[in-house]
């Protein structure tokens, strides 16, 4: 057994009582991506150096004052690369910012660094992080650790791979329709998507600034509780982000689900849900029910017009958003044109991929003058439909449950030619972001051996009950610590 296979409350245990060291448990991260993720790609760049230097220094300190220490100290991570590393380049996984090196690191970053957790480097993603496959990356392609010819979900899938195949104790990611959740879906571990303005999104590289939230993937429901903790709260240099206290999340982990009222909403099921996904669902449900949760059919009436909505709005926000990448500080550079238009057009063309450029033409048609209340504005009156039948649903049930996604992860380009079949992908996760609730996907069981989450979303800063939730299933399905490489111990429909 790795040693990455531990939960990070036994890595830090194990830390504490010199059972290994902290230069161990990189070293073993490192072996992990040096077997593994020549095939999976789920790396951009490793820190090697870095990391082993920085673990030294926390052996050193633990050797000398063991206790008082957080859990994360001394524990290997990585970050999803839309997030900024002080001196380590950051590209969001497009050829534009090729060679951007951020002279500072995100809030998240810096909090992860404050409580000793060592970065291993930088994780693939879809580029901008638009993308439900993590197929739109610019430089790699990233494989679903369980079966290689299916994708990871995007477009925090080098953050899922890195975690499911143990390569690292945990990972940041971004969430803007479901791209923490999604991937931890496709890949078997745990992804929370916290409400909006929870965590900080100050050095995240923007896709849509209003939907936009950075999360924790894990293995375990307490590793991320752990993890959010860490990151979550007022930030000065995020204007975004909320006052209100952080609650105590792993405290929530143990108090079960006896009395809560659970929610499923009829439209979600009715969202085209693949048979095994429905049985790991159905599963999950009587697993709440028979530790004295209260199901109770809800409605979300305006889910059928989220998807439309999302990508009215989305699209806008990038418009807005990557109109400040010229390519002139970095990235492809002119190509010897002649004149400023001229540079900006062979810039952006060969800077951006198509996925990028689809979403900036949709956005800037949806903005443009003649358009903008047909679509746009048409888009926000929904946005406030969807978060106000969330508003009615949380003042009857405690949270709600769904599958993550309709389907297990699907083959490698089976959606690349079909744009609306891959955006339908995030049918049942995006209404959270429009709404900037929280959620949280955990694995609930297999279809056909590919890992099956579920979803549960809870009202605005209601964490704490999702993890209730999701813990209360993690121990029912009892899986977390089968991963790709023991998955002959998983048996289907489990």
């Amino acid at each position: 057994m790795s040693l990455l296979d531990l939960s990070i409350a036994e890595m830090a245990r194990g830390l504490r009582d010199r059972e290994f060291s902290s230069v161990e448990l990189v070293e073993a991260a490192y072996q992990q991506i040096d077997r593994l993720d020549g095939e999976l790609g789920a790396f951009l760049r490793t820190t090697r150096d870095q990391a082993l230097a920085q673990a030294s220094v926390c052996d050193r300190e633990l050797a000398v004052s063991p206790d008082g220490r957080g859990e994360l100290y001394g524990i290997p991570v990585a970050y999803k690369d839309v997030l900024c590393t002080q001196g380590v380049e950051t590209t969001a996984a497009s050829r534009i910012l090729s060679g951007f090196i951020p002279p500072y690191s995100a809030t998240v970053v810096e909090r992860m660094e404050s409580q000793g957790a060592i970065a291993l480097g930088k994780l693939n993603c879809d580029e901008f992080a638009m993308g439900s496959s993590n197929e739109n990356s610019a430089f790699q392609q990233t494989r679903n650790p369980w079966a290689t010819d299916r994708v990871p979900g995007g477009s925090s899938g080098g953050s899922a791979v890195a975690v499911s195949a143990r390569m690292a104790a945990a990972t940041l990611g971004s969430d803007t329709g479901g791209s923490i959740r999604l991937p931890a879906s496709f890949c078997g571990v745990v992804g929370v998507k916290p409400s909006y303005g929870r965590v900080s999104r100050y050095g995240l590289i923007a896709f849509a600034s209003s939907l936009d939230q950075v999360g924790p993937l894990t293995k375990t429901v307490a590793d991320s509780a752990l993890v959010l903790g860490a990151i979550a709260g007022e930030d000065p240099h995020d204007a975004t982000s909320s006052q209100a206290p952080v609650a105590s999340y792993q405290d929530a982990i143990g108090q079960g689900v006896s009395g809560l009222r659970v929610g499923i909403p009829k439209e979600y099921l009715a969202m085209g849900i693949e048979p095994g996904v429905r049985r790991v669902f159905d599963q999950a449900a009587q697993w709440l029910e028979a530790e004295g949760a209260r199901l109770v059919e809800v409605s979300l009436p305006s889910t059928e017009y989220a998807l439309a909505a999302y990508y009215v709005i989305a699209p806008a926000e990038v418009s807005s958003n990557l109109a400040r990448m010229d390519g002139v500080r970095f990235g492809p550079g002119f190509g010897g044109a002649t004149n400023l238009g001229d540079a900006y057009e062979h810039a952006r063309h060969q800077g951006f991929g198509g996925e990028v450029r689809r979403r900036i033409t949709l956005g800037t048609y949806v903005l443009s003058s003649g358009y903008y209340d047909a679509y746009y504005l048409r888009a926000q009156k929904v946005r406030t439909l969807v978060a106000q039948d969330f508003e009615r649903v949380f003042s009857e049930v405690d949270c709600v449950i769904s599958p993550t996604a309709p389907t297990a992860a699907f083959r490698l380009g089976e959606r690349l030619a079909d744009p609306l079949a891959m955006y339908a992908t995030d049918l049942l996760t995006l209404p959270a972001n429009l709404a900037g609730i929280s959620g949280i996907s955990v694995p609930a069981g297999f279809s056909d051996a590919l890992p099956v989450g579920l979803q549960v979303l809870g009202p605005y800063l209601g964490e704490a009950t999702c993890f209730r939730v999701a813990a209360q299933v993690e121990a029912a399905a009892d899986i977390w610590r089968v991963g790709p490489e023991t998955a002959g111990a998983a048996e289907e429909g489990v």
